[in-house]
């Protein structure tokens, strides 16, 4: 009976070792010298021109939430745009080369979009009135965004016919299926809509052309060398409206997803100084139906295989326009409007804030979330306009992340991700801690590892980090453990909106700096390192 009693106990004890298993972990940084730098305003989010009838898998979740129904009188709307006190927001999406704007002698009419099988993506053509700008832009003034304006690249144009010398290059190549669109771009209409924007003040931080023509294209293709000639033209018709330079809105572009011939032959065409944002789209999670979608979010594997796209992005950029810097330009990791049950909720933000800090290692300057609002992968809810948990991860990452991207490696688990930066606002260094175990913690220590001074990196590492002070840490779980939650929880408190519908107060938990910073399994943490010295960030 004895031994019986010693051998149970001995399984219950082995069983809570199991259950409070901790793997310690030691992250260098490499503090001497910079690894990458962002952009201030690296989080970017987009409005799209979805209307209520864009449908997917039977559902359909855009609602009221594209640019020409979104309710800008919100003030959920407003306050969660203002807390970032200068967020980047993207105006685009795929209909925009079907858009008319109602400004000036080049538009008579001003069509609404409605469904039609052989349009575009299904949709007739849509317009944008001058009233409706003038509403977006007093939402964009009062809140502070930071706007980038992508603009109709297909007007003008019309699909290659098999007759002519572009159809018969078509027919002989590797896209015979996929229509090209020839002819020049005729810019008179974003003309007139750029100088009534001018005219009245609105501040436009930045300019796009097309939306998803590169390459092989998503609905139809524009060829790399008229495009380039395109941007050259939009580059003049920006330095004519806005003549002084340091108020002139940069010019992006292509925003469309990665081709390595057609990129460089469109840098090479455009040339020097006309492209300032080399912008690219990801959707590396594949299709919103897809049933293993939560599962390649919580593989670190399958997250790292993107990684060769930013690469290559950057190469290209640094080749052959080293005046561009690398933006993505559009992600919503899943596509066709993501993912019903899991792009809006917490496990999302494995896949969301490790993008951001793998695209920052890249030198990308900046990444803009699909979407602000609309869709299943919103960072906002369309229908409650509550801010779904990715919002926050985004809010954090703007205020705590800087701008100088330092290297973190450790030799533990792949399920613990980590990435540093200088700190935004205050001395030493904010580190991005990401546990995709749903059953390891993590004790995880941060140590400098000064790597011009591999000896003096040694004795800091025999010291452990004395000296340091305090550590301020924000702890993000999911509600009630479950993944599939809406609701975030900031260390162990949900946030949720104030009674005025402001975004709730976001404060660390302050802990001692000798101590490892413990991330439980599924959770998402950042700290900020204040007595960490970091020469690149002095």
């Amino acid at each position: 009976m004895g031994s019986k009693v010693i051998i149970f106990s001995i399984i219950i004890v082995s069983l809570f070792m199991c259950l409070s298993y901790a793997e310690e972990v030691k992250v260098m940084v490499k503090s001497v010298t910079s690894i990458a730098k962002t952009d201030e305003n690296f989080i970017c989010a987009t409005l799209d021109w979805w209307p209520h009838n864009k449908c997917d898998y039977n559902q359909c979740p855009w609602e009221n939430a594209g640019i020409l129904n979104l309710d800008l009188d919100n003030k959920i709307l407003a306050n969660a745009i203002k807390a970032f006190k200068s967020l980047r927001i993207r105006v685009g999406g795929s209909l925009q080369d079907q858009v008319v704007y109602k400004v000036g002698k080049h538009s008579k009419k001003c069509p609404q979009f409605k469904l039609k099988h052989e349009g575009l993506f299904g949709f007739s053509r849509g317009c944008l009135p001058m009233e409706r700008w003038d509403r977006l832009n007093n939402l964009f003034n009062q809140t502070g965004a930071h706007v980038t304006f992508s603009l109709n690249a297909l007007a003008g144009r019309k699909r290659a016919k098999p007759d002519d010398e572009a159809g018969k290059k078509l027919q002989d190549s590797d896209d015979a299926a996929m229509p090209l669109m020839v002819g020049k771009w005729d810019h008179r209409n974003a003309y007139d809509l750029m100088e009534y924007t001018a005219s009245k003040g609105y501040k436009i931080d930045s300019y796009e052309l097309g939306n998803e023509l590169c390459g092989s294209g998503e609905s139809v293709r524009v060829e790399a060398v008229p495009y380039g000639k395109d941007m050259i033209t939009l580059k003049k018709m920006i330095k004519r409206l806005y003549p002084n330079p340091t108020t002139r809105p940069k010019l992006l572009g292509p925003a469309g997803f990665y081709d390595e011939e057609w990129f460089k032959t469109f840098l090479q065409t455009s040339g020097p100084n006309v492209v300032d944002g080399l912008t690219h789209h990801i959707y590396n999670l594949g299709a919103g139906v897809d049933p293993t979608l939560i599962n390649k979010i919580q593989d670190p594997y399958f997250l790292d295989e993107v990684a060769e796209t930013y690469k290559s992005v950057l190469t290209s950029a640094e080749l052959y326009g080293p005046w561009a810097g690398a933006w993505v330009g559009e992600s919503g990791g899943a596509y066709n409007s993501g993912g019903r049950t899991v792009s809006h909720a917490f496990v999302n933000g494995f896949w969301y804030l490790d993008q951001l800090g793998m695209t920052s290692t890249f030198n990308h300057k900046a990444f803009c979330r699909q979407a602000l609002i609309g869709g299943n992968y919103a960072l906002l809810n369309t229908t409650t306009f509550i801010p779904n948990p990715d919002y926050y991860g985004a809010l954090l990452w703007h205020r705590l992340m800087g701008k100088k991207v330092l290297g973190a490696t450790h030799g533990g688990s792949p399920y613990l991700r980590a990435y540093a930066h200088c700190s935004k606002k205050t001395e030493g260094i904010s580190v991005l801690l990401i546990n995709m175990s749903n059953s390891t913690k993590f004790e995880v220590s941060v140590v400098n590892y000064l790597n011009l001074y591999p000896q003096e990196s040694e004795l800091m590492n025999e010291n452990g980090n004395e000296g340091l002070g305090v550590r301020e840490e924000y702890h993000l779980t999911p509600e009630n453990g479950n993944i599939l939650s809406d609701v975030v929880l900031l260390n162990g408190t949900p946030l949720k909106l104030t009674e005025s519908e402001d975004i709730p107060a976001i404060n660390p938990v302050v802990v001692d700096a000798s101590l490892p910073i413990a991330v439980a399994p599924d959770s998402i943490v950042f700290a900020t390192l204040r007595g960490f010295r970091a020469p690149a960030c002095a």
